[in-house]
């Protein structure tokens, strides 16, 4: 009994340490409508159009944060495709880029973000 004990405490700080490298999901949809998740100190909001990916930057208090001196890249999955996008600093708090093919709905993003301080964390879409 012990022993299961432990090894419950032990998974679960595990799995703690690993969501906490991640980035943890926000829960809410940003002002755009698109997914949160918190990276690098930012919630960033991905949005999906087509074949063009946007990404919004907000502080801890829902306000945009300037894009500029970001860069970011974007690991797009489906199945055996997979791509790597670009994301450039855009107008005020955006980063988009283009990719190849039309992204689907349900689509798996991996979005990699790199803040001007050269600190650099992943979030999962």
């Amino acid at each position: 009994m012990r022993r299961t004990f432990l090894a419950t405490i032990a998974a679960a700080t595990l799995s703690t340490a690993a969501l906490a490298q991640q980035g943890h999901s926000h829960g809410d949809q940003g002002p755009h409508g698109g997914k949160m998740q918190d990276v690098v100190g930012v919630h960033a909001e991905l949005l999906t159009a087509e074949r063009t990916l946007t990404v919004h930057l907000y502080d801890e208090a829902g306000k945009p944060v300037p894009s500029t001196g970001y860069t970011a890249s974007a690991l797009v999955g489906s199945g055996q495709a997979r791509q790597v996008v670009q994301l450039a600093p855009g107008a005020e708090n955006t980063m988009t880029g283009t990719a190849a093919s039309p992204v689907a709905r349900g689509t798996s993003v991996t979005l990699q973000i790199k803040n001007p301080t050269g600190r650099s964390g992943q979030a999962r879409f």
